[in-house]
């Protein structure tokens, strides 16, 4: 990640294999102290534990009586580490789960939660720490002052204060946010990272989804107001959005693909032609080997491109992310535009094809190119309604059976000819991109 390498810092190293030491130092004083021991028991031993209290409806877990290494002698586990005993690191708890602690969450308030009395694993057989051992030894050295996490994360809460507190160290505050879910069949369910492609990280970057879209459309979920204050300032500038943690919603946020897409054609709507080229160049470099010949086989042409109606007060909104790109200009380029006609052209088939020929060959002769956008526009309305097309749906509703249809039946006539596509971008655009050659070429080449 940009900013956050690894040799970056002044809390490193930030590779947990690389702070082993440190592991073992805090290991060493918590074992000097009385609070944390070897258990050499194995699976089957703590099967068995586990059995007998299923069988007695006991609170299932390594703690009290049933924590038998904890009550080894020092001798005793000496021998046995002399022995090559397998074992485990565990921190010994003074708590008792009959008694009830109230710890305090950013989001949540207080919480009244029992007591610790686990005697946890805090450092592996493979000499690697939990996540329980490296979080309390990790944000501790490294001053972390909030931890946020999921809420799944709670029923670990004490086990985290009581090592703070058995370490003389003083806890960072904690904020633990409500899980992302997904609907299912109509019902709600967890995001799963088994099930969900869009739970890693890695699917956004092969879809191409701006950095900046995802950030902004997860801000949306973090904070209530943040889409009405995007609305009032008329910006997603994350800088100037005060994130507020107290107004993060307890309840699961749904995951939805439909908002991403919204959030992130708003922000690329929004950079500039050249800044467009270049992100989409850096996506497809590493993901889309087509769209990345198309860019360098000409960026000047590219740009263009990607400068359809960009300037306006209102842009187009093309693209949700960098894969979509691609397909929607890929005709602009005649090698692939043959690739899309090979299949034939799709034309209304309720429109004759002379009406069609006739419509296409006066275009050819009559088209002004140097018309601006509205002027351009009224020429197409004046040429379909010479071939008996209305200039406007109100006017063809009125008389259905004195038109052959309206308009815009005569730009998607255009449109077929010169992209292969029934939907593209703007015509006019189009027409200014594309060569007269090109165009002319194209069009005769449909009326064949």
């Amino acid at each position: 990640m940009e900013g956050y390498g690894i040799d970056n810092g002044i809390y490193g190293p930030y590779e947990q294999s690389e702070r082993a030491e440190i592991y073992k130092i805090v290991i060493k004083e918590l074992i000097k102290k009385g609070l944390a021991y070897p258990c050499f028991c194995s699976s089957e031993d703590l099967d068995e534990i586990r059995e007998v209290q299923e069988a007695t409806k006991q609170i299932p877990g390594y703690y009290g009586s049933y924590a038998k290494c904890r009550y080894l002698t020092v001798d005793e586990a000496i021998e046995n580490i002399k022995n090559n005993k397998p074992y485990v690191i565990r921190f010994r708890s003074s708590g008792n789960h009959n008694n009830k602690i109230r710890v305090h969450d950013e989001i949540r308030g207080n919480i009244d939660i029992a007591e610790n009395d686990i005697d946890v694993v805090i450092l592996k057989s493979d000499g690697l720490p939990t996540y329980h051992f490296a979080h309390v030894v990790d944000d501790h050295f490294m001053k972390t002052t909030i931890v946020t996490r999921g809420e799944e994360w709670i029923s670990s809460l004490p086990i985290h204060l009581e090592m703070f507190k058995a370490l003389g160290w003083d806890a960072p505050k904690y904020a633990h946010l409500p899980l992302i879910q997904k609907l299912e069949n109509g019902n709600r369910r967890k995001l799963s990272k088994r099930k969900d492609p869009e739970a890693a990280v890695t699917f956004f970057f092969e879809q191409g989804y701006p950095v900046q879209g995802v950030l902004i459309y997860l801000m949306s979920i973090a904070n209530s107001n943040f889409e009405g204050w995007t609305i009032e300032n008329k910006s997603f500038d994350l800088d100037k959005f005060k994130f507020d943690i107290h107004k993060m919603s307890l309840d699961g946020a749904l995951f939805d693909l439909d908002k991403l897409s919204y959030f992130s054609k708003e922000y690329l709507s929004k950079l500039k032609a050249e800044e467009m080229t270049s992100l989409a160049l850096e996506y497809a470099s590493q993901y889309d080997k087509k769209l990345e010949a198309l860019i360098n086989k000409d960026k000047v042409f590219f740009t263009k491109i990607m400068n359809i109606e960009r300037d306006k007060e209102n842009p187009r909104k093309d693209y949700a992310k960098f894969s979509d790109i691609y397909p929607i200009v890929r005709f602009f380029y005649d090698e692939e535009y043959n690739k899309i006609i090979s299949n034939g052209y799709p034309f209304d088939p309720n429109i004759k094809k002379d009406v069609i020929k006739k419509v296409l060959t006066d275009f050819i002769s009559s088209n002004d190119y140097s018309l601006n956008e509205q002027d351009w526009f009224n020429s197409l309305k004046a040429l379909g309604e010479k071939y008996g097309f209305a200039s406007d749906r109100k006017a063809y509703k009125a008389n259905k059976d004195k038109y052959l249809g309206t308009v815009a039946d005569v730009a998607s006539m255009l449109r077929v000819a010169l992209t292969g596509n029934k939907n593209s971008p703007n015509l006019y655009y189009i027409l200014h991109i594309l060569d007269k050659d090109t165009i002319n070429k194209r069009i005769n080449n449909a009326i064949k």
